[in-house]
């Protein structure tokens, strides 16, 4: 247990560095964005500068949220600080968000009364853009596979990444055809993608909250498993949820015949064990009992007791 929560520590410190990587990459390309659109009189530059910042300071609170989340449970939080990375993950959507509006707003203008643009300057600073948010994207790839906070950032590198390699190609198309309404148009698609970028951090995020059933997990699944474990007669108030974005955590009561205590230890190790090998649950509280569920079925005890059923 001491070398899982070693490595748990170490591979967090690791998340830490790489947020701190793509903060500065993320605090120097806008600047340089900002100005570059300015100059060059692009308002898709400055759209995909915008989002840049917007990441910046995204990655701030991520990186907050990360430091906080550490901290180990106290008397008053007793379920520790993991979920600040969910309300961070939350705050960077809507900062998102906000800077779509602006966004919006501003290319409508741009789109009633286009102005010319200097491509080769779009094209140059696009180009550097686009290389820092790769690169950015690059080192977050591993966290964004176990951790909300780090797919939220890695998401937000990939879909900056993308617009800036837009606005490459339509600098390279100014330099030929001065069509310049592309640029509030091309500014409305980045738009679009920080929304539809948005969408999956907040339905995820929402469910967590919520206290949702995990993806993937069937919930007759798990009781039809622990009941074909030698010993247990029936799993009723059955319960999954994810306590924060890498964990599962289960709460079941579990029937067996009146026994010893320590033969009840036995199979508790035993239903430990499987949750874990075959469904991933490493968080499980199981209170053990005697008597059956006289309704038969999984949230039972909320059948028999309403929204009273946590009182026993």
């Amino acid at each position: 247990m001491s070398t899982h929560l070693h490595h748990h520590t170490d591979t967090q410190a690791s998340w830490g560095r790489r947020l701190l990587t793509a903060i500065v990459i993320n605090l120097l390309i806008p600047i340089v964005q900002i100005w570059g659109g300015i100059v060059s009189g692009s308002m898709a530059l400055i759209s995909d500068a915008l989002h840049n910042l917007s990441d910046f300071i995204s990655l701030v609170i991520n990186y907050a949220a990360l430091l906080i989340g550490r901290r180990a449970p106290t008397h008053k939080q007793t379920f520790g600080y993991k979920r600040v990375e969910i309300f961070a993950a939350l705050i960077s959507v809507a900062i998102l968000y906000a800077a779509a509006v602006y966004i919006a707003i501003e290319a409508w203008q741009r789109f009633i009364a286009p102005r010319a643009i200097s491509g080769q300057i779009v094209i140059w600073i696009a180009l550097l853009g686009f290389a820092g948010n790769l690169f950015s994207a690059l080192i977050l790839h591993s966290g964004a596979k176990v951790n909300l906070n780090m797919k939220s950032a890695f998401l937000h590198m990939m879909a900056d990444a993308a617009t800036s390699l837009a606005v490459v190609a339509l600098g390279v198309l100014w330099l030929f055809k001065p069509w310049y309404w592309l640029d509030p148009v091309l500014s409305w698609l980045i738009v679009a993608l920080i929304i539809y970028s948005g969408w999956g951090i907040l339905k995820d995020s929402f469910l967590i909250l919520m206290n949702a059933t995990p993806p993937g997990i069937n919930l007759a699944e798990i009781k039809n498993t622990l009941e074909a474990i030698e010993g247990i007669s029936e799993i009723h108030d059955l319960h999954v949820w994810n306590p924060s974005a890498e964990s599962i955590a289960l709460a079941a009561h579990v029937t067996v015949p009146d026994q010893m205590l320590g033969k009840v230890d036995e199979l508790a190790e035993k239903v430990r064990t499987v949750l874990w090998q075959k469904f991933k649950i490493g968080h499980p509280t199981l209170q053990f009992e005697s008597s059956a569920c006289q309704n038969g079925g999984l949230l039972c005890s909320i059948a028999k007791n309403g929204n009273n059923h946590h009182r026993k």
